[in-house]
């Protein structure tokens, strides 16, 4: 597929990225409390940049979590009804995934450890490895109090650091110093999720079937009324 729009609002960003054809278009901006009052506006100004219609898209792409809850459920409901009004797949990437997959964009790295501060005095993290230039899953998402025993069956000696998680717990979560970290990777790109959408083996969905991944057991997601 060459024509997909991703967006994201799992986190403090909200980001949005279109690959139309052969061009890219972006907007993205640290808002962690503005994301209804943004997202729109910035699939509205790429789809202008690129003089596109939503129609027109093979499908859309989003960030379905783990983050913020409040973030994941906007941008779950927007993924949703754009799908819904267009017609259009949706492809669900974690944002876990997307922060591993800036990492190999901006430092070519072979492996990545991806935490983010779920608050509360816990951390999302996943292990991913870079395959032909895309993240793959080594484990899956989870939440857990950081500590280095979380890695304790992996070999992550030169894997590189990637999401929030590094920003408050980085001596907990790496005492002994194996890992390459480092401040650029902070937060999930929808750009990421498009490289992810398009050269990975994520399965599309229909915006019915779109749910949010919060990791932590007790969070229910209720579908937009009527669907």
């Amino acid at each position: 597929m060459t024509n997909l729009l991703a967006i994201d609002t799992s986190t403090e960003n909200c980001s949005v990225a279109l690959q139309w054809h052969a061009e890219f278009f972006s907007d993205a901006i640290e808002s962690p409390r503005e994301h209804s009052q943004r997202l729109l506006p910035f699939v509205e100004h790429v789809l202008q940049q690129a003089k596109a219609d939503l129609s027109q898209l093979d499908g859309l792409v989003v960030g379905v979590g783990p983050g913020s809850f409040t973030g994941v459920r906007i941008g779950v409901s927007m993924a949703q009804g754009l799908a819904f009004s267009s017609e259009l797949p949706v492809f669900p990437v974690s944002s876990l995934q997307a922060l591993a997959q800036q990492a190999i964009r901006k430092h070519q790295a072979e492996a990545v450890v991806a935490c983010i501060d779920a608050r509360m005095g816990e951390v999302y993290y996943a292990l991913y490895r870079n395959i032909d230039g895309v993240a793959e899953p080594i484990t899956q998402p989870a939440v857990a109090e950081p500590s280095a025993t979380l890695f304790a069956e992996h070999d992550i000696q030169g894997f590189y650091t990637a999401g929030t998680g590094w920003d408050n717990y980085s001596d907990r979560l790496d005492p002994g110093n194996q890992l390459k970290h480092n401040s650029d990777c902070r937060l999930p790109l929808a750009e990421d999720m498009l490289t992810i959408a398009a050269k990975s083996d994520i399965t599309a969905v229909d915006a019915e079937s779109l749910e949010p991944l919060y990791v932590r057991n007790e969070v229910t997601w209720k579908k937009l009324p009527g669907r």
